[in-house]
């Protein structure tokens, strides 16, 4: 049970506390509603690139790290198809250090072209050695683009192509900053060994004088029904064939996500799942299976990959694999396998709260999603979910003709 206390300043900024006397440091968190989803098809990439703009100097303060730095602290950011995420800690005494910088930022950024091309070049960098230049690099671009047809999903946090930063200039960024990098379109969690009162207060200090943005109408389309089964054959330079299977799942406030996630973990979460027994030690038909979530705000995708031993046909690993799935939906689930399951979620579910910092990520990102004490709900959500709920959504996500599959082919 995380305990939090909430408040809105009048610029819209969501201000939520959660105090922890036994720690020693605070952690700030920063998440702000923008993502690779409100991204135009011929702009992508923009939420990723902010990511490193954002510690390229504000109005008031040239270098980030180096106050951060001399107070002890430590910084990094994260960018998701559907949010950008900015978090630090600090020993208690510095926490207004933190605050300062992090409020400068969201005020305004430099806006210095010497930053912006510094950072177009990192990230450009990045696109060429992580998803370009590396064995399997591209597979997300390919699986988004062939799962979501209209959905903005159907691009990686990356971006589409090389080309959309390149081509990025100032007045496109401005404009993205001013829209998504608003109070009224972030929420920050200061969480730590602090006073809740005195949090309110330096939030108010720091944030309250910080203009109201104009108010976001997103217009997002929404991911038409698949109807038939879509599949994809590349040939790379990769170490070995490569199989990958994608499945639409309902969204991350659907009742129904949790009994998804868990079809996937009965599938292919660790070595005594079902894929991974069945198929890598039973039939060695894998030399490595997987099973898991995108966890997407709009509807998401459960993915199977795996990478076959040499000389397996994709004809018969394939056909193995959807054997497997036939068993799941055509067969109770046994109550010694849901538990186990059940088991290893909350577990996870409870290692995330140790750390003062993941506690104000979760805080900030269930904000988002419309309601924080959901964070205090996940795991008797996840224990509820009955046998029957995992063959009746096992059911709904696992047909074929919802189905996209990519086969990444090795020529060597």
């Amino acid at each position: 049970m995380i305990e939090f206390k909430s408040n809105i300043l009048d610029n819209g900024l969501q201000v939520i506390v959660h105090e922890d006397n036994k720690s020693n440091v605070v952690a700030i968190n920063i998440a702000y509603l923008v993502g690779s989803r409100d991204e135009n098809s011929d702009q992508t990439g923009f939420a990723h690139l902010f990511e490193h703009l954002m510690f390229g100097g504000s109005k008031n303060i040239p270098s980030y790290d180096t106050p951060l730095q001399k107070v002890g602290g430590e910084n990094n950011a994260f960018t998701t198809p559907d949010l950008t995420n900015y978090y630090l800690t600090v020993p208690s005494d510095n926490i207004e250090t933190g605050l300062w910088l992090e409020s400068d930022r969201m005020l305004s950024l430099s806006f210095d072209p010497k930053v912006l091309e510094v950072q177009r070049k990192v990230v450009i960098e990045e696109f060429n050695q992580r998803y370009l230049n590396q064995p399997y690099g591209d597979v997300w671009h390919k699986l988004r683009a062939m799962a979501y047809t209209r959905h903005p999903y159907q691009w990686p946090t990356i971006g589409k192509e090389i080309s959309h930063i390149e081509n990025a200039t100032m007045d496109q960024v401005k404009g993205f900053f001013n829209k998504y990098y608003v109070p009224n379109n972030a929420v920050l969690v200061i969480s730590g060994n602090i006073k809740t009162n005195k949090a309110f207060k330096l939030a108010e200090k720091w944030f309250g004088a910080i203009p109201q943005g104009k108010e976001i109408k997103r217009n997002i389309t929404e991911e038409p029904k698949q109807t038939s089964k879509r599949s994809l054959e590349v040939h790379e330079n990769v170490p070995a064939n490569a199989f990958y299977k994608v499945f639409h799942m309902p969204a991350r406030t659907s009742h129904d996500y949790y009994a998804a996630d868990l079809v996937s973990d009965i599938l292919g979460r660790g070595k005594s799942s079902r894929l991974y027994s069945q198929l890598v030690e039973n039939q060695k038909l894998f030399s490595e299976i997987n099973g898991y979530i995108t966890g997407s705000i709009d509807p998401g995708l459960l993915t199977i990959s795996g990478k076959l031993l040499d000389g397996v046909k994709y004809e018969k690993a394939e056909e193995s694999l959807n054997n497997v799935i036939s068993g799941l939906i055509n067969n109770v689930v046994k109550e010694r396998e849901l538990e186990k399951v059940k088991n290893q979620a909350v577990s996870s579910l409870a290692f995330g709260e140790v750390q003062i910092l993941n506690r104000a990520m979760n805080l900030a990102y269930f904000t988002l999603l419309g309601d924080t004490n959901m964070v205090n709900e996940e795991e008797s959500k996840m224990k509820s979910v009955t046998g029957e709920d995992i063959i009746n959504n096992a059911k709904k996500i696992l047909r074929e003709e919802n189905s996209s599959t990519l086969y990444y082919l090795s020529n060597t």
